[in-house]
C-alpha cells in the first residue's frame, strides 16, 4: 500500500514530523537504519524546544544545566552565568540529554502515534507521476509526499534541489570524556580558526566540542589536538577517557537564508539540519528542526494544492529573518577584541549576564539584542560590544 509521507531520518526532524502527521490519522513511513543513536553535539535542549515536545516525552533522563561559563584561557579569566532552573512545571533554561535517549523518545512517540518505522538505509529516491519511489537497498516503497530530515549530508536535498556547498557548513569535532560530567556548560570564543569551544554535560560524560567552518581549512584532527590542549590547560576532565568524534553542520549566509529553498513539487520537504535551519553563530538546531517539523505536518495535513508555498512563507517569515541575523553577526563575534569585551561586560553587569543567559536559553532574539543591550543600566559597556558588532 503506498504511504501518504515517507520521512527519511528519524531523528528529532524526522520523528517529530512523523509523529504529527501520524496522530493526524497519516500513513507515514520513517526510514532510517541507524537511529536513535548518539550524535556529536553537545546535546543541549532549551527550554523553548522542549516546550514544542513536552506532550510527547516522558521520563527522559536530562541533566539540568545551573550556569554557564565563559572562560578565557590564554588570560586565564573566567566569569560564571547563572541560569532560571523554575518550578518543576516549566521548563527549565537549558537542559542536556544523550541523544540516544532524546531521539529514541521522539521515535517512540512517532511509532506509538501510528508510524512505521523502516530501518533500513536509502540508497535512491526517484519522483513518480503521483509522489516518490524510495528505495532502500533491494526494496522500495512508495509515498505521496516526501520529507528530507536526513541531516547536513541530505540524500532528499541531493535529489530534490541542490547539496550544500562546502562554505555552507561547518565542520563540529571533539571528544566525549567518558565517567566524568558537570551541571554547568563551559564556552571558550576562539578568534584562529573563528569560532567556539564547548563542553556540555550529557547525563554520564562530558561532550567537548571545537565548532568552525569547513572554509577555515582546518581538518578535524588538527581541531582535535587544539582541543585535546584545552582539555588539559582548563583541566575539565582529568583522567576522563576521550572518544573522538565529527560531524558536520549547516552554517548559512545572509544569501543562503534570502534564497533558502525547502519544499518543492510534486511535494517534497526539508526539514531541521537538510533544510539549513541552524543558528549560524551558535549551532543551534534541534528548536528548528522541531517546529520546522511541525509546519512541514501542518502544511502536508492541510491537503492544500499550495501546501508547498505554506512552509515555505511560514520558514521565510517565521525563521529565515532570524537565522540571517545571525550570520551577518558571525564574522565579527568570534573575535579576540569581542570575546575580551564580551568577557569584561559579563564580569561587571548583572544586567548583561541575564542578556546572555536568555541568548543561551534562546529567549533573545537576534532582532532585539541591541536594544535589549542598550536598555541596561551599563550603557557604555553594552554600547562599546554592539559598536564592535557592527564596525569592526
Amino acid at each position: 500500500m503506498r504511504a501518504d509521507v515517507a520521512v527519511v531520518g528519524a531523528g528529532p526532524a524526522g520523528s517529530w514530523t512523523a509523529y504529527c502527521l501520524a496522530r493526524r490519522g497519516a500513513r507515514v513511513l520513517l526510514i532510517d537504519g541507524s537511529h536513535p543513536r548518539e550524535k556529536p553535539c553537545g546535546g543541549g535542549v532549551t527550554g523553548r524546544a522542549l516546550s514544542v515536545v513536552a506532550a510527547a516525552l516522558s521520563d527522559l533522563p536530562t541533566r539540568v544545566i545551573h550556569s554557564a561559563r565563559f572562560v578565557d584561557s590564554v588570560g586565564g579569566q573566567s566569569v560564571s552565568v547563572g541560569l532560571d532552573v523554575p518550578a518543576v512545571e516549566f521548563p527549565p533554561d537549558l537542559v542536556v540529554a544523550s541523544r540516544t535517549d532524546f531521539d529514541a523518545a521522539l521515535l517512540h512517540a512517532a511509532r506509538e502515534a501510528g508510524a512505521e518505522l523502516v530501518p533500513a538505509r536509502v540508497r535512491d529516491i526517484v519522483a513518480t507521476d503521483d509522489g516518490f519511489r524510495v528505495d532502500f537497498g533491494g526494496d522500495a516503497r512508495d509515498a505521496r509526499h516526501l520529507v528530507g530530515a536526513d541531516g547536513a549530508n541530505s540524500l532528499v536535498r541531493r535529489r530534490m534541489t541542490a547539496p550544500f556547498t562546502r562554505d555552507q557548513l561547518s565542520i563540529a569535532t571533539g571528544w566525549y570524556a567518558h565517567e566524568t560530567t558537570s551541571d554547568e556548560i563551559v564556552i571558550e570564543f576562539v578568534a584562529d580558526p573563528p569560532g567556539y569551544i564547548w563542553s556540555f554535560p550529557r547525563p554520564d560524560h562530558l561532550a567537548i566540542g571545537i565548532c568552525t567552518e569547513f572554509s577555515a581549512g582546518v581538518g578535524a584532527a588538527s581541531l582535535r589536538e587544539r582541543l585535546a590542549a584545552w582539555i588539559r590547560t582548563t583541566r575539565i576532565a582529568p583522567g576522563a577517557r576521550l572518544q573522538p568524534y565529527s560531524w558536520p553542520i549547516p552554517s548559512l549566509s545572509d544569501a543562503d537564508l534570502a534564497e533558502l529553498s525547502v519544499s518543492g513539487a510534486p511535494g517534497w520537504f526539508l526539514v531541521g539540519d537538510a533544510a539549513g535551519l541552524v543558528d549560524p553563530l551558535t549551532r543551534e538546531g534541534i528548536y528548528f528542526a522541531l517546529v520546522s517539523a511541525e509546519w512541514a505536518a501542518d502544511s502536508i495535513a492541510s491537503g492544500q494544492p499550495y501546501m508547498c508555498e505554506l512552509y515555505d512563507n511560514r520558514v521565510r517569515e517565521r525563521v529565515a529573518p532570524e537565522l540571517a541575523r545571525a550570520a551577518r553577526l558571525k564574522a565579527r563575534f568570534f573575535t579576540a577584541p569581542f570575546a575580551a569585551l564580551m568577557m569584561d561586560a559579563i564580569a561587571r553587569s548583572e544586567s548583561i549576564r541575564r542578556v546572555a543567559a536568555d541568548l543561551i536559553a534562546g529567549r533573545q532574539c537576534y532582532e532585539t539584542l541591541k536594544w535589549r543591550l542598550v536598555r541596561t543600566f551599563e550603557i557604555g559597556v553594552a554600547f562599546r560590544l554592539w559598536r564592535h558588532l557592527l564596525d569592526t
